[in-house]
């Protein structure tokens, strides 16, 4: 069989920017333009099983991070023999919390907005039939460092590229478990609500500075979480918070799935969509001028930064596998794969890499380049909306289920009839 086709690399090298559940970051520099990106850096052994999905999927998430000033746009993506890379914004404004803190002020309007500006890019997410699935507020970022910056969501919607069982024990591994919803952890079945979740958990978080569910252990956390076990305390704090913004926290974090508002309902919630501003007022103010909340969200923020949570967070996937009842023997072998996998694709240089498949869609410095039309796009993104959320079945084991889940209809199809012929066989 002849070897596939190479093309040579349109990019060089930068700086190492960071690791991610499952990824490396690195700089890349555009040859012929000179323009710096963001380039997540993929182990294509973490996406074996949806080779085949992968090129569609993300021609479909470059389609939908393009058409939102608050989503961190995927430029271009290409693929080695080794890697996947996928080049997106460079953000240089920092992350969400560190420029609250670097402000003299903030109020509870502020927070508002914020929340207003990310809510409505997860509606924009969700409406294109896309979860993003890990909502935190290390993946909120600014992008440039001016005043007026626009906040950018990152990393969504790449669960697209791999398979949901890998995908799953990969966030329990090395996932964040404050901000997930009680049915990732009860294992029932989870789907754009699990976003929403994750926005109550960060609502709070701006409010507060620190998360409702955070407790001295992962696992109380974890049971704190399924339980929706939080409070508005120390009550000496949360008095200088409004009563329409803990509501909306509350609406958010409600246990019942099918309770729980959508994207597009939490927009119509009086905290966001009132013109008039909610606030509680500063009593040393003789005008009844709205409390700075930042000396408080400091205060909280310092006093429980601890390292307690990076050296438990390798410990998740066993403390939340028990929870469930459900240790998966695969678990242990990831977890020491994974880091030899992120090994190995920091150390390929892109420029000397050959390039199997390159789908870049700048005509101005790649014309001729292979092209996905906008009726596939669509096509395809229908498609997403009737596979992304993840089913429980009671008549199979839930991992199988959730396998199963990441099969578009055509792939059903076509495992049901290789299994009608093995049966014949």
């Amino acid at each position: 069989m002849p070897a596939p086709a190479t093309v040579p690399c349109q990019y060089r090298t930068g700086k190492t920017l960071g690791s991610g559940t499952y990824a490396i970051v690195k700089e890349a520099i555009h040859i012929k333009t000179g323009k710096y990106y963001a380039c997540k850096v993929i182990n294509k052994k973490l996406m074996e099983g949806r080779e085949h999905m992968v090129r569609n999927e993300i021609a479909v998430l470059k389609r939908v991070s393009s058409g939102h000033k608050n989503i961190v746009t995927l430029h271009d993506y290409f693929e080695t023999s080794h890697n996947l890379y996928l080049c997106f914004d460079l953000c240089t404004g920092g992350e969400l919390f560190d420029r609250i803190c670097a402000k003299g002020n903030y109020y509870e309007a502020d927070a508002a907005a914020l929340v207003r500006t990310i809510f409505k890019a997860v509606q924009h997410i969700h409406d294109a039939g896309i979860v993003h699935r890990d909502l935190k507020p290390e993946n909120l970022l600014f992008r440039s460092p001016a005043e007026e910056a626009d906040i950018m969501i990152a990393d969504f919607g790449l669960s697209r590229v791999m398979e949901e069982e890998k995908l799953s024990l990969l966030t329990e591994i090395c996932g964040t478990p404050g901000y997930m919803a009680p049915e990732i952890f009860k294992k029932t079945g989870h789907g754009k609500p699990v976003d929403v979740w994750a926005m109550g958990v960060i609502t709070y978080f701006l409010l507060a500075g620190y998360t409702p569910f955070d407790r001295d252990t992962q696992q109380l956390e974890m049971e704190a979480i399924i339980a929706g076990d939080y409070k508005f305390e120390p009550q000496e704090y949360w008095a200088h918070v409004s009563d329409t913004a803990r509501a909306f926290v509350t609406e958010c974090l409600t246990i019942d799935v099918k309770s729980r508002p959508t994207a597009a309902q939490a927009l119509q919630h009086g905290w966001l969509a009132d013109e008039k501003p909610h606030f509680v007022p500063d009593p040393e103010s003789p005008g009844g001028a709205p409390t700075n909340l930042l000396p408080h969200i400091q205060k909280n923020f310092d006093a429980r930064k601890t390292f307690r949570k990076a050296i438990l967070g390798m410990m998740a996937m066993k403390r939340m596998s028990s929870l469930a009842g459900m240790l998966d023997p695969n678990a242990e072998s990831l977890q020491q794969n994974l880091a030899k996998y992120k090994e190995e694709s920091e150390k390929e240089v892109m420029e000397d890499a050959d390039v199997l498949h390159h789908h870049n869609f700048d005509t101005e410095s790649n014309a001729g380049s292979p092209r996905v039309s906008l009726r596939s796009m669509t096509s395809q993104s229908e498609k997403l909306k009737t596979v992304d959320d993840i089913p429980a079945k009671a008549d199979e084991p839930v991992v199988k289920a959730m396998a199963n889940a990441s099969l578009d209809q055509e792939d059903k199809a076509k495992s049901e009839d290789a299994a009608a012929k093995n049966g014949k066989s």
